[in-house]
């Protein structure tokens, strides 16, 4: 209970009091629903994200393996040191509820025909195409892994801020409530008690 004066100003102050801090945690506990929301729905996107990422990584490591099978590591490695590609991630920001997460956009480059001609070997060419198809899943689990450990951030905090509220601040400030209410309505039962005495006495000396 809060230390404070049974009084009718600290009445009606801690009935404004109360009242904010009742239309903050109702803001809070929206604000928490609307994250779960959002956190549940992007795991399920992140587990259908990692599961096409885990089945095109082994696509292009078989398709690796092939290659390397074929041509030889060194050779490969040679081979490699021609290629030029240029795959670019721009990072864009969307807010939700106060909370900066990223948006990935992937530009990656066309994927030609860079081996099978002068010794080498058309499987480095498909084990290549497999790598550059797997940036797109990639990239999309990169950013909901990101929002998901942000959301998740955000998630606690507010929990914990509707903890404080509801088990502490909130009880507290009704107790006192309760307190000074009931504290007055005693004063107001002597306060009359005691005109009744007055109003007795007077009756009496004036019969």
């Amino acid at each position: 209970m809060l230390n404070v004066a049974p009084t009718k100003s600290n009445l009606l102050s801690l009935k404004r009091q109360l009242a904010f801090a009742e239309e903050g945690f109702d803001l809070l506990e929206q604000k928490r629903q609307i994250l779960i929301q959002e956190l549940m729905s992007r795991l399920g996107r992140a587990r259908d994200a990692e599961h096409e990422v885990v089945n095109a990584l082994g696509l292009a490591f078989a398709a690796l393996r092939e290659a390397t099978l074929s041509m030889g590591s060194e050779n490969l490695d040679r081979a490699v040191l021609g290629v030029r590609m240029d795959h670019q991630i721009v990072l864009a920001g969307q807010r939700l509820m106060g909370i900066s997460l990223p948006c990935l956009t992937l530009k990656a480059d066309e994927v030609g025909v860079h081996f099978g001609v002068g010794g080498t070997s058309a499987n480095a060419d498909l084990a290549m195409r497999r790598f550059v198809e797997t940036l797109p899943a990639l990239t999309e689990l990169a950013e909901l892994q990101t929002c998901i450990l942000r959301l998740a951030r955000e998630l606690r905090k507010t929990q914990r801020r509707c903890n404080a509220l509801s088990r502490i601040f909130l009880p507290e400030y009704r107790q006192t409530l309760a307190y000074i209410a009931a504290a007055l309505e005693e004063r107001e039962r002597e306060g009359l008690a005691i005109m009744k005495m007055i109003r007795d006495r007077f009756a009496r000396s004036a019969g």
